[in-house]
């Protein structure tokens, strides 16, 4: 944008070549031509079948396709077709569920305003904000949306709400002077208007300067483009753990295939049996299941107001470990609130005055009867300070329709930013009553008495110490005051600025945007759970500070910062600085990028939650950007990763606590998968190098992968949250899944349910049927993968954790046995299974095997692991 708030308004006009009548119609499609619409442009979206095909691009799901390849040659079409089966169910879940998020929310990048009031061709015309152009001559009054950006030639005590682009709650009073400065925050430019804006008071004329994507909107949709959406740290786990497990299992079959070779078998079986078993050892359900349990996790938070755009993310709220919340309607209610008053020399809780003491009721009335504002069908009209004492009126039962219909107002003064002073003359007790509202050090200038219960007193200089001091106190409270007074007047209709002097002092109201009453909650959980919360904001410090401070965010002054304190620092020295920082005030979108890369930087998963337009890129760069559903405009929720459908900031940190659940849940299933695969392995191994028989068909693998692995997994994921997941500190961003703990109780596992599979293995080779061996391993392989389930459900026993509190895998772990039963004991599956058939005492040994791994597990936990 131009600098155009540092010229005159007939200089900016002159500039854009403008006239008194506005564009004409040749102008406007000659500018159509240089400038075209006035709209966001829309990034480029994927079509389902890119989506479709981008679900592939996981390493393990590539590995599988090349196996299922190298299957298909080998002749093993069963390989090949349950393989391919489980790739394409994950990849069609995948889909599904990032469709059916892009639908759910709809998100357009669209301006607000649906049409604007221009003078075309000398008339004033309603047209559609999109086709508003450069140089547009546009009207504004209270109510209206600001169509795009420009500069105010005419102005009648406009005032207007940024909050969407400066995260600031109060109306900005706009000026027509000049600014005489280089570089101006956007929330200090008050001779311009802003696109997304809201008009909440007054009337004024401007000159559009800008439109589309050089508003200052525009710019931020450019920023939304440029920052870097990061993949979960569930994908880069997912995708570290598929390398290392896929070289770990090819260093294995070849070690498999020469084993055989140097044992003199052929080339061609020991290849096919290497690739088998690789083929058994990938755990082919894991994208599935992974999806599958986040699918889950996703459908129990939209329950609990949190609808997840983005699957993997759901993981990645277990990570968290900083919080950058927007203040104005995440932490605060957004909503202007009077919280003190001061009245005959006592400060007064805003809901506890007594309308019988007349003081009190007359400051009650003149809080309405200097006040423009109303409430019509909930629907809040006006000023939010003046809203604020409406509704502190109707905290007492007064309506103001009703109170200025009893007070008929016989003249007025409207507020402007030179005075900053609004006067009313209202018909009261048939006399004419001046009541004045206003900036208090500009009102106690024109003060010549006060009254107090005493009677009207002369205003002494103690008088003035007095309530200069209770007027501090609120500020550093992060306050806003306004103070009142009146006179009477001889004549209501001739009333001019120089009646706003020799007032009587009544008192003051302070109010301020006020916490959300679960904040100062959300935000101890945060801190017990090993998460620091930042707030960010557009606002002034004192009153950022002051809200920090009542919702235990700041400790001390010292922990508090301004954006242009942040322009001085590199981002080095930010992110050196930036572990010591609790709040930012008055900060850009530019800054809030900063902030989060520099956490990021110092190895931090970061949530920046908000709602406005300036938070988008913030949103965007952060590993989870969490917009507010209510509130949070269009550009916010499409740039986020998960959306509070009831603007809570305390459902952040049960989102933090699924997120958790999740993570553990999904590392438990495939520890649990793992560890069945190398039980597998392990048996295979042993029988290569003593030269025994194969232990398993490959219809065996086929059989324990597919039908009795796949559902105790996804059971495994839908385990009940543990109590104590939100005590734990968050997880380091960089700890592999594969880590040293990880693989050793893999190892374990896999080690236990090898022994009982080898052990059964050994008493069926006895009989000297090598069928009946074979049978006897797979059966007992599959029974204690299936008990191993209750192994991995939590680092506690099932005895300490609840033997029953998972039904999921009672049911998996019932129907696993009753299918390998049927395969087992059913002739013609017998035959397809290649089976053999058992006796008592064999189904006997079988069944005592597969409970050993569970049992040795069960007590060791119960020994040494405290619940």
């Amino acid at each position: 944008m131009s600098h155009y708030y540092r010229k005159t308004a007939e200089e900016v006009i002159e500039a854009l070549g403008v006239t008194n009548q506005g564009l004409s119609s040749s102008e406007v499609e000659k500018k159509r031509t240089q400038y075209g619409f006035n709209e966001l442009q829309e990034g480029k979206r994927k079509s389902t079948f890119q989506v479709f095909l981008e679900q592939f691009k996981d390493f393990l799901v590539i590995i599988l396709l090349v196996a299922a390849i190298i299957s298909a040659f080998l002749g093993e079409v069963e390989s090949t077709i349950v393989i391919m089966v489980v790739v394409i169910l994950n990849a069609i879940l995948g889909t599904i569920q990032h469709v059916k998020a892009e639908q759910s929310l709809n998100s357009l990048k669209a301006l607000s305003s649906p049409t604007a009031k221009v003078l075309r061709d000398g008339q004033k015309v309603e047209i559609p904000s999109r086709e508003v152009m450069v140089g547009d001559i546009l009207t504004l009054d209270a109510g209206d949306f600001v169509p795009a950006d420009g500069r105010i030639i005419e102005n009648y005590s406009l005032q207007v709400n940024e909050s969407s682009l400066t995260g600031e709650s109060l109306a900005v009073v706009k000026e027509l002077d000049v600014i005489d400065k280089e570089e101006v925050p956007i929330g200090d430019k008050k001779n311009m208007v802003f696109s997304g804006s809201f008009i909440t008071n007054g009337r004024g004329v401007a000159v559009i300067t800008d439109i589309g994507m050089n508003t200052e909107i525009g710019k931020i949709a450019n920023l939304l483009d440029s920052a870097q959406e990061k993949k979960t740290p569930l994908q880069v786990t997912l995708d570290h753990f598929g390398k290392r497990l896929a070289v770990i299992i090819i260093i294995i079959a070849f070690i498999i295939f020469g084993l055989d070779i140097f044992r003199g078998r052929e080339i061609g079986d020991s290849f096919m049996f290497a690739v088998s078993l690789a083929v058994a050892a990938i755990p082919e359900a894991l994208s599935s299941i992974v999806t599958i349990v986040l699918a889950f996790g996703t459908q129990k938070m939209a329950k609990e107001n949190a609808i997840m755009r983005k699957l993997h993310a759901v993981e990645s709220l277990g990570r968290i470990s900083v919080i950058c919340s927007d203040k104005t309607g995440t932490l605060t209610q957004n909503k202007m609130t009077v919280q003190q008053v001061y009245v005959d020399q006592k400060i007064i809780p805003h809901d506890q005055l007594n309308q019988e003491k007349p003081l009190e009721k007359n400051l009650l009335l003149m809080a309405l009867l200097c006040n423009d504002s109303v409430t019509i069908d909930k629907k809040e009209i006006g000023d939010p300070t003046e809203v604020a004492l409406t509704n502190l009126g109707e905290v007492y039962g007064l309506d103001e329709l009703v109170i200025r219909n009893q007070y008929k107002r016989a003249g007025e003064l409207p507020f402007d930013s030179d005075r900053k002073l609004m006067s009313t003359v209202n018909i009261i007790d048939n006399k004419y009553i001046m009541v004045t509202k206003g900036a208090l050090d500009v009102l106690l200038s024109r003060v010549k008495k006060i009254e107090t219960s005493k009677g009207i007193l002369d205003f002494s200089k103690n008088h003035r110490k007095e309530i200069e001091k209770i007027n501090k106190d609120f500020s550093i409270q992060g306050l806003r005051v306004l103070g009142f007074a009146y006179k009477e007047l001889s004549d209501g209709q001739a009333v001019s600025f120089e009646d706003e002097n020799d007032l009587i002092f009544v008192g003051l109201t302070a109010m301020m945007d006020p916490p959300r009453p679960e904040s100062k909650k959300a935000v101890e959980n945060c801190i017990a759970a090993g998460i620091k919360p930042v707030m960010i904001t557009g606002d002034h410090k004192i009153t950022a500070s002051a809200i920090a401070k009542q919702i235990g965010i700041l400790k001390n002054e010292s922990e508090a910062i301004e954006g242009v304190e942040i322009e001085k620092l590199s981002d080095e020295e930010l992110k050196e600085k930036v572990r010591d920082l609790s709040v930012y005030a008055r900060v850009s979108p530019e800054h809030k990028i900063r902030i989060v890369r520099a956490w990021q930087e110092k190895g931090n998963n970061v949530a920046m939650t908000g709602d406005g337009v300036n938070d988008g890129p913030a949103l965007k760069q952060a590993d989870i950007g969490i917009a507010m559903g209510i509130t949070g405009t269009e550009v916010a929720k499409d740039a986020s990763a998960m959306i509070l459908t009831d603007d809570n900031f305390s459902t952040i940190v049960k989102a933090v606590s699924n997120g958790r659940s999740i993570y553990a849940n999904i590392n438990n299933s495939i520890r649990f998968l793992l560890a069945g695969n190398t039980a597998g392995i392990l048996s295979v191994l042993y029988a290569s190098l003593l030269a025994l028989p194969v232990p398993f068909a490959p219809v065996h693998l086929l059989f324990i992968n597919l039908l009795t692995d796949s559902l105790p997994a996804i059971a495994l994921g839908l385990e009940p949250h543990n109590k104590n997941i939100m005590k734990e500190k968050p997880r380091d961003i960089h700890e592999p899944l594969l880590n040293k703990r990880f693989a050793t109780l893999v190892g374990i596992g896999g080690l236990l349910i090898a022994i009982s599979t080898l052990t059964a293995f050994h008493i069926g080779l006895e009989t000297g049927d090598e069928v009946v061996a074979s049978t006897m391993a797979f059966a007992t392989l599959c029974l204690a993968r299936l008990f191993h389930g209750f192994n991995v459900r939590a680092k506690q026993s099932i005895f300490q954790i609840g033997v029953f509190t998972n039904k999921y895998l009672w049911f998996s772990i019932i129907g696993g046995i009753f299918l390998l039963q049927i395969v087992l004991m059913l002739p013609p599956l017998m035959g397809i299974f290649e089976v053999a058939p058992l006796t008592g005492a064999q189904f006997g040994w079988i069944y005592g095997l597969a409970f050993m791994p569970l049992i040795v597990s069960q007590i060791f936990k119960l020994l040494f692991i405290k619940a």
